[in-house]
């Protein structure tokens, strides 16, 4: 045990932790924020009998945590970083010979693991903050697990948090013992000021911002989900803020070191500070005079859609356990005070806890990174949760597509030259293919402005930013300056030069993402389909919306609303050379395609090359006669409305007559009554209307006969043969007079028929084999209606009298008689004299 500079909470289970990891080969550390954790715990560990003088291995989920850690433990033991304790991180290394703690990002480490499996001369390693469950952190937990079980038994591993369910965390570690710390360093006082959906979140957080200043003391620090949030914020407090004593200062992790170290550090005497931060301030980072937080709530969390590839950023509600790790920086060196823009009731309906990554992330670098390790099957791995199944097929098809995997799931030597890039696997085959045309320089630098967020600036023109990062003086655009050197020199290794042939920033791109070209649907509108048939749009004012063609890199928002956050112009001549040269595993493809013009309602046939869903050239062809054509046309018309095809008054009520008799049969299964109603028809035009309309090109080329051998197939010969018998065209009165039965009826079938036409009948007239009654709409002598009945005989019996004596005199020279169904029908008045 080393001595530290000032007692914290952590210090009073570190005996128990070691006593735990002399004992076990591994252990869970569960410590809520500002224990003490991250940098107690290695030097406590360090000189314990089981390291052997080897490494530690701290694992920090980001850079500016990294940083922080290494040097708190660094100024500990009163030295600089790379001594005893040092620094790995994407932009830029410090260690030495003596050192024996390595402060590593979780992407470096589960690059050191997949280098070298037996993790030579580390005697543990430390996963800080596993909370967080980044997709790195689960599998480089994995890796070192299986390492563990067969290489490295005597490999310690710890995995710390603040906030984490420690028991399932033990259970991966094959029951490993929890080891807990009681108690923050300060208490936090919350307070809830509630959320107004009708203001702008930027305006609520510049409010409560400016409560808090009037309020308390010390510095404020302030959750917002993302960077253009704390831009916005940023201008409203400038506005407002009158005190020149208060700085103001971003943090996310797209700012250079320099900036990002003036948000952390402390302010000079009598002044205060506003750090507007990303959940990039969440854990393991002590921000000097920091006592009041202010929590909006929110989080930007990426979100993967294997369907299409494409990984974009929503905006969510945080999790219970980020909001108290956003409470706890509150209390990291005083007493503090939390403020929260929701209500206290709301806070039981949040997540437990952050979903992890790799249940919303695209899984393709973690496969082609397990099939370098050896495993074809992630799932063979101790993951705390497994990789979904729709994420891994997604993530196999590409890798398959991009010759990084054999149908077996085993690596390729290709896919040896990508994963040995530290790029995603679309990245990585960027700067390898191009390194075929020389041209690896040029698409390393594209690859850097891809993977740092905010190199270059945050145009959405890709090209511009590769030139702006060039001229960058920055820290952090040397460093990427230099590491895509690196890149480029790598792939130029793997993949020797065979030409050099200058190919553009867009051209570059579609290496890594061909299935994202994108055509404009129209010119300047900003809004284009991509080759994988999603939309997507860019704000017409942008200059890029005035180039017919794109390749996209990067979007967000939803799938029907998507807008382009980064992408860069191609020509269509370069997309012929990307599908022509085999550049890309989307082939050009020359075919026929005959689709229904609603306007002309007709066919049009053309020949069609295309780059996935996009149409780069077409002609007019004349239609074939084919099955197919009268299919399209087929469910064309439906479309339109079965309506407008050329029915005959006979065809109609064919139609109306067997309806009837569906709908009398009534709903059960064996009803052999086909539907021929409007939509029933247009539910399957392909089965019953395409066959007979073979060889028309349109709606006006169908004819009436065509319509009758349609119908003579969807009621055969016995259904037509019932149809006659239980509903007839006409109904035949005792006078022998036809009368055509109306089906379309409002009713039900009807005929009308005078009065007198029906003497002598004593039973009702019925439809349906005797089960419907025929509505029978009764006349007077002059055509006009007198009674509607379902029940003649009842009418005879009952209201007939005083119909009898209305009638009688109105017409008295027609016969009406007492008994009407004893009476001889007739269709004339009564004889003179009588």
């Amino acid at each position: 045990m080393r001595a530290s500079d000032s007692p914290l909470p952590i210090d009073a289970v570190l005996d128990d932790l070691a006593s735990a990891l002399s004992a076990a080969p591994n252990a869970v550390l569960v410590a809520p924020p500002g224990a003490g954790k991250t940098t107690r715990v290695p030097l406590a560990l360090l000189d314990e009998p089981w390291t052997r003088g080897g490494k530690l291995i701290l694992l920090e989920p980001r850079r500016l945590a990294a940083r922080g850690a290494a040097n708190r433990m660094a100024q500990t033991l009163g030295e600089r970083v790379g001594e005893t304790v040092g620094l790995r991180v994407r932009l830029g290394s410090k260690i030495g010979p003596k050192t024996r703690i390595e402060v590593v990002t979780e992407g470096v480490f589960a690059r050191m693991i997949l280098d070298d499996p037996t993790l030579d001369g580390v005697a543990a390693v430390l996963f800080d903050e596993f909370h967080e469950r980044s997709l790195d952190a689960d599998f480089g937990l994995a890796l070192a697990l299986d390492a563990q079980g067969g290489l490295r038994e005597d490999l310690r591993i710890l995995v710390m948090s603040a906030t984490l369910d420690g028991a399932r965390v033990a259970r991966l570690l094959g029951q490993a013992p929890v080891i807990e710390s009681e108690g923050r360093a300060y208490p936090v006082e919350t307070r809830y000021l509630g959320r107004d959906p009708l203001k702008r979140i930027e305006d609520q957080v510049t409010d409560a911002a400016l409560l808090a200043l009037n309020e308390q003391g010390g510095s404020l620090l302030v959750f917002l989900p993302g960077q253009g949030e704390i831009r916005r914020v940023e201008e409203r407090l400038r506005e407002r803020l009158r005190d020149p004593s208060v700085e103001i200062a971003p943090l996310y992790g797209a700012l250079d070191q320099a900036e990002q170290d003036r948000a952390v550090l402390p302010t000079a005497k009598g002044r205060r500070k506003i750090v507007l931060a990303t959940s990039i301030a969440e854990t393991s980072l002590t921000i000097e005079g920091v006592r009041v937080v202010i929590d909006s709530g929110l989080a930007r969390i990426p979100v993967y859609e294997p369907d299409i590839g494409i990984t974009r950023l929503e905006t969510r509600r945080a999790s219970r356990a980020a909001s108290d790790q956003r409470r706890g920086r509150a209390g990291r060196t005083e007493p503090g005070i939390c403020y929260r823009l929701w209500e206290e009731a709301g806070t039981g309906a949040l997540e437990a806890f952050t979903r992890p990554e790799i249940l919303s992330a695209d899984l393709s670098p973690l496969l082609l990174d397990c099939a370098a390790w050896g495993v074809a099957e992630p799932a063979s791995l101790a993951f705390l949760d497994a990789p979904p199944a729709p994420a891994l097929k997604e993530a196999r098809s590409l890798l398959l597509a991009l010759g990084a995997l054999d149908a077996d799931g085993r690596i390729t030597p290709d896919g040896r030259a990508l994963q040995a890039l530290p790029l995603p696997p679309r990245l990585a085959r960027m700067v390898v293919a191009a390194a075929h045309y020389g041209q690896a320089s040029p698409a390393a630098d594209l690859a850097a402005v891809l993977v740092e967020r905010g190199l270059g600036g945050d145009g959405i023109d890709l090209a511009e930013r590769v030139e702006r990062m060039g001229r960058e003086r920055g820290g952090r655009g040397a460093d990427m300056r230099r590491l895509a050197e690196g890149w480029a020199r790598l792939a130029e290794k793997a993949s020797p030069r065979r030409q050099d042939a200058p190919l553009s920033p867009g051209l570059l791109l579609a290496l890594a993402y061909p299935d994202r070209v994108a055509k404009a649907r129209a010119p300047g509108s900003g809004q284009y389909l991509l080759a994988n048939g999603r939309g997507a749009a860019l704000e017409p004012a942008q200059r890029l919306a005035r180039e017919p063609w794109l390749v996209v890199a990067d979007m967000t928002g939803a799938a029907q609303q998507a807008r382009i956050t980064g992408a860069a112009a191609i020509g269509e001549d370069e997309i012929m050379r990307l599908a022509n040269e085999g550049l890309a595993p989307l082939a050009l493809e020359e075919r026929t395609e005959t689709s229904f013009d609603r306007n002309a309602r007709a066919l049009r046939s053309r020949a069609v090359r295309r780059y996935g869903a996009l149409a780069l050239a077409e002609r007019p062809l004349p239609v074939e006669p084919t099955s197919e054509n009268a299919t399209i046309l087929a469910k064309g018309i439906a479309g339109l409305g079965i309506g407008l095809l050329p029915w005959s008054k006979g065809q109609l009520q064919l139609r109306e007559r067997a309806g009837f008799l569906r709908k009398a049969a009534g709903a059960g299964g064996d009803n052999p009554w086909p539907d021929l109603s409007d939509a029933g028809l247009a539910a399957e035009p392909e089965l019953w209307l395409a066959p007979h309309v073979e060889g028309r090109a349109s709606l006006s080329a169908i004819v009436t006969a065509d319509l009758d051998s349609a119908l003579a197939e969807l009621l055969p010969w016995d259904l037509k043969r019932r149809l006659d018998a239980e509903a007839p065209t006409h109904f035949t009165a005792p006078t022998g007079s036809n009368l055509a039965v109306d089906y379309a009826a409002e009713a039900g079938p009807t005929i009308s028929v005078r009065v007198q036409e029906l003497y002598g009948l004593a039973q009702h007239p019925a439809l349906a084999g005797g089960r419907v009654p025929l509505v029978l709409e009764l006349l007077s002598p002059a055509h006009r209606p007198i009674q509607v009945t379902r029940d003649l005989p009842g009418f005879w019996r009952g209201s007939w009298a005083a119909v009898k004596a209305d009638m009688k005199g109105r017409y008295p020279r027609h016969l009406w008689p007492d008994d009407p169904a004893a009476a001889l029908p007739t269709t004339r008045a009564k004889p003179r004299g009588t």
